[in-house]
């Protein structure tokens, strides 16, 4: 699941976030790590210009601290960033923090990437918007040199150019996932030729299978023969008949019901989904987070 708290876009964001802070996160990540989520994502946005501000606001929590701040009180669960603009960075900022983080979290990191969209973000710190795709493109080629084995990485790009240069410590895995984000054409191609996984955003279901009917295809086509984790992002949850009104969109009801409905997602192809749930309050939130893994996440197995 996609951590509250730490993104408050008024497109999802519940009113009880905007007074909420590290402490309820750290008992969100908790019970994530106890009810057995795979993982928990955080965000990134280095500032939001004023025209944007008022449906994005300015509260996105740099996910490398916050991320890092939460592996030590979890235990289990992943840690993913969900997407971090890595082009907006030199592939090996972004090698150091991420090794870092893989390695105080025990190898608990998937690096989710995504290409970014607020144009005046990329003009203040330098970089070209409009090849903003291609900046991603190569920086995912350098980042899985720099998070690999070698101590000393190498890699020599049109943008990007290093060797001889040692970074400690390396990351715990051997391999760090990488998860590409978007479902544009030009992402769902980047996640088929460059990913572990794909991230979608914001695909209807009655799209996916579409979507990942072309992603496999591409990968086939590219001669990629290693297996990609395909994703998706499901409609509000609320587990259990709610008192208030949580939105015509939400999937509500008893466990065996939602369940039945989620499973549509692995008829697709769709290896893990990424849920939200309605709540007003931060015990809320955790109740249905326990409800689902207690009552829900049992009838999802394979």
């Amino acid at each position: 699941m996609q951590l509250p708290v730490q993104s408050q876009s008024t497109i999802y964001a519940e009113a009880w976030e905007a007074a909420a802070g590290p402490d309820d996160l750290v008992e969100i990540a908790r019970t994530a790590d106890h009810s057995g989520f795979a993982y928990l994502a955080s965000c990134d946005h280095v500032a939001i210009p004023r025209r944007l501000a008022a449906a994005m606001s300015t509260v996105w929590y740099d996910p490398v601290a916050t991320l890092a701040f939460l592996a030590s009180v979890t235990e289990r669960v992943r840690l993913l960033s969900h997407v971090a603009v890595v082009g907006l960075r030199h592939p090996l900022i972004t090698a150091k923090q991420y090794a870092t983080l893989d390695h105080l979290s025990s190898g608990r990191l998937i690096l989710g990437v995504g290409a970014g969209h607020v144009q005046e973000e990329f003009e203040a710190l330098g970089v070209d918007f409009e090849r903003r795709g291609s900046v991603l493109d190569e920086s995912i080629d350098a980042l899985r040199s720099a998070l690999g084995r070698d101590e000393f990485p190498e890699h020599h790009g049109k943008l990007y150019d290093f060797e001889g240069l040692g970074q400690r410590p390396r990351p715990t895995q051997a391999h760090v996932p990488l998860w590409v984000g978007g479902s544009s054409p030009a992402a769902v191609r980047r996640a088929a030729v460059k990913g572990d996984g794909w991230l979608p955003q914001g695909d209807p279901r009655d799209r996916l299978p579409d979507q990942i009917a072309r992603l496999k295809r591409i990968r086939e086509e590219a001669g990629v023969t290693e297996p990609v984790v395909v994703g998706a992002i499901t409609e509000p949850l609320y587990v259990g008949d709610p008192a208030w009104d949580v939105g015509r969109r939400t999937l509500s009801g008893h466990p065996e019901a939602l369940a039945e409905s989620l499973r549509a997602y692995q008829a697709m192809g769709v290896h893990q989904i990424q849920v939200r749930f309605r709540s007003r309050s931060r015990s809320e939130l955790t109740d249905q987070m326990g409800a689902f893994g207690a009552e829900v996440a049992p009838h999802l197995q394979p």
